[in-house]
């Protein structure tokens, strides 16, 4: 099954034409539009929706949301694309229900992927890597369809305990050190794909935060606590909470756990979370152990410390994320990289000095300055590589150099930002 009902994209190509008067660009938006459509968004007879990631046969839990989040802006009048929202609302459900600890999943139980890594691994899994984040996609998904469409049938009784899941894991995972039946091993690989101490990880000390395995990039955590994805969870715990309340009322105690969870955390952000840098001030760390060590820097994937207005942890206009912002945009972040044709954020994930249209497209989008998204789209204009597609990254240089020739996270993120200039905007349809 496909979506057959795509005036919207031609409609908000025309306005895009309209409000930026360049043709390439507005070719370049509907192009990856419709990619994704056509490549990527599989909608079953039962109704479920699969997303391939691109040129993985396998279903990411944070690829599928971020791909789909252009679709949000116009899902309110397009009752087919409300369907195939619901439709991978309900299937990330059913995934989380299979392992809540795997971040990637095949669409059939077929032992496809990474199953020779020494942790558990259903034949549904494509990859095991704990990553928070992971778990905050699929609530943030569902509450957005909600308050965007008024649509509530995802929120059933597989959901409320999706969320039961969830809130236990994340109890365990407070307490990593004692408490975690979580290890993951892989063999004959780079360093950033496996976890130290037999699978352990680095160690860590109690601070109230959620231990991470993986980064948004699914490369191993250097310290345990990842930061952004803290923040990430402190909002979808509100979410969940607002859920619970208005579909589950007679839920108490799972409201009082969301409310814990999410107090303790934001406790471990404060307390742990900052450095007083000396040339930008206070900002937030990337990753901490609560021993001490802080890791400075910032990743282009999402949740980013970069993203903390998208993911509506603070606001842009927010001293510390403006000072943190600063360093981030600097040589002082070891993956802030410049060149011929770009600058912006790269990734550990990819070789060094290569620039991630997603970061690109981020910075655009938490940009005050209108100026600077439209230096931004001009920069993923001459970096496309004669492809009118987004990559994974690309050398700032020579961007025919890039990697991953169909990443369709990219390709959305890059939409969001030319429908955001061209007056689409999600913080808009979520306030309606």
């Amino acid at each position: 099954m496909v979506i057959a009902n795509r005036a919207f994209i031609q409609t908000s190509t025309e306005q895009i034409k309209k409000e930026l008067n360049n043709q390439k660009l507005a070719d370049m938006y509907e192009k990856c539009m419709e990619n994704t459509l056509d490549t990527t968004i599989k909608i079953r007879e039962n109704g479920l929706t699969f997303i391939l990631t691109g040129d993985i046969p396998a279903m990411w839990l944070r690829d599928s949301v971020c791909q789909v989040r252009p679709f949000l802006l116009f899902a309110k009048e397009n009752e087919e694309i409300e369907s195939m929202l619901i439709g991978l609302s309900k299937e990330q459900v059913r995934l989380v229900g299979i392992d809540p600890y795997a971040n990637a999943f095949n669409e059939t139980p077929n032992g496809a992927g990474h199953q020779a890594d020494k942790t558990e691994m259903h034949p549904q899994v494509w990859e095991r890597k704990y990553e928070i984040d992971s778990l905050c996609y699929p609530i943030q998904l569902a509450y957005f369809i909600w308050k965007i469409t008024g649509r509530t049938e995802q929120f059933d009784a597989a959901f409320f305990k999706m969320l039961q899941t969830i809130f236990a894991l994340w109890e365990v995972e407070q307490h990593h050190e004692t408490k975690s039946p979580y290890r993951f091993e892989r063999l004959d690989c780079v360093p950033s794909d496996t976890l130290k101490r037999n699978g352990l990880g680095t160690e860590t000390a109690y601070t109230g935060m959620l231990w991470s395995g993986f980064r948004p990039s699914d490369d191993a955590c250097e310290y345990g606590y990842l930061i952004p994805s803290n923040m990430f969870a402190v909002v979808v715990l509100g979410y969940a909470k607002e859920i619970i309340e208005a579909f589950y009322p007679s839920e108490v105690e799972t409201i009082k756990q969301a409310i814990t969870l999410q107090n303790e955390i934001q406790l471990g952000i404060e307390k742990f979370g900052t450095y007083n840098h000396p040339t930008f001030g206070e900002i937030f760390a990337f990753e901490v152990d609560g021993l001490g060590n802080q890791l400075l820097m910032d990743d282009a994937n999402v949740p980013s410390l970069l993203s903390m207005p998208i993911i509506q942890y603070l606001e842009k206009e927010s001293p510390i994320y403006q000072n943190t912002r600063k360093f981030i945009l600097s040589k002082s972040n070891p993956y802030y990289f410049e060149g011929e044709l770009a600058k912006g954020i790269g990734s550990p994930h990819t070789p060094a000095g290569y620039i991630w249209p997603i970061g690109l497209a981020i910075q655009g989008l938490t940009a005050n300055d209108e100026s600077e998204k439209l230096e931004i789209l001009q920069m993923l204009l001459r970096t496309d590589a004669g492809t009118g597609l987004m990559h994974e990254s690309f050398h700032p240089d020579h961007p025919e150099d890039f990697t991953r020739e169909w990443f369709s996270w990219a390709n959305m993120m890059f939409c969001e930002l030319i429908l955001d200039v061209a007056g689409f905007r999600m913080a808009s349809v979520l306030k309606n």
